[in-house]
């Protein structure tokens, strides 16, 4: 359905990122919620003393390795889009680039049998602006995953503790809205998210290049 919406390489695309993103995530995800729980502690309140700490307090107290992976489903449920559409975004921005204005957007390269690659600033250009429209759909179930992350932690957020992702979801929306409740923080993190695509996108299209992969239009 999906290929015959986007075509056949960009669905591969997007499929390839969500694949990668919900990967990542599944191996690292307790380091991730001992990062949240460590940025976010109060002195004189749950204070762990480093990620050993915090991971072994909690899987003690709040319900084993269940506790480890709180808002993971809110997690895997937001990389799907997150990690399909900064793939597809880039690729499908790379491809009008070099196909609609080539002498701006683009350079011969001799790797890549005399075709077409990007120059570095448009690299940086489609990068920084294909993680903020990924992050953009993924946001509000980053804020539930950080919200059932944090529970336990503050009376703000402990009433989350025992909640369900769906549950947590519509009580933001609920209490705080669209913008102020779903979209909190989404301005900084814009700030935060384009340099990172940007520098992300570029990295990995140069070493795309570098271990002679094909990095034209796709």
């Amino acid at each position: 359905f999906l290929k015959n919406i986007i075509g056949t390489s960009h669905s591969v695309n997007f499929f390839a990122g969500s694949l990668a993103g919900i990967t990542s995530v599944m191996m690292t995800y307790p380091l991730d919620i001992a990062r949240a729980r460590l940025a976010f502690q109060v002195t004189g309140e749950h204070v762990y003393s480093g990620i050993y700490d915090t991971l072994s307090c909690m899987f003690r107290t709040e319900g084993g390795v269940r506790a480890l992976y709180k808002g993971f489903l809110p997690t895997i449920l937001g990389m799907i889009p997150y990690g399909g559409l900064s793939f597809y975004t880039f690729e499908k921005l790379k491809f009008l680039c070099l196909e609609h204005i080539p002498n701006v957007c683009g350079r011969p390269d001799s790797g890549n049998s005399g075709g077409l690659v990007l120059t570095v600033p448009a690299k940086l250009v489609c990068g920084g602006i294909a993680i903020p429209v990924a992050q953009t759909v993924s946001y509000p179930l980053d804020v539930v995953r950080r919200k059932m992350q944090l529970s336990m932690m503050s009376p703000e957020t402990e009433r989350f503790a025992e909640k369900g992702f769906v549950t947590t979801l519509i009580m933001t929306y609920r209490e705080d809205g669209i913008v102020r409740g779903l979209y909190r923080g989404m301005t900084i993190n814009y700030l935060r998210a384009i340099p990172m695509g940007a520098v992300s996108f570029s990295t990995y299209e140069l070493f795309k290049q570098i271990f002679g992969l094909h990095v034209g239009k796709s």
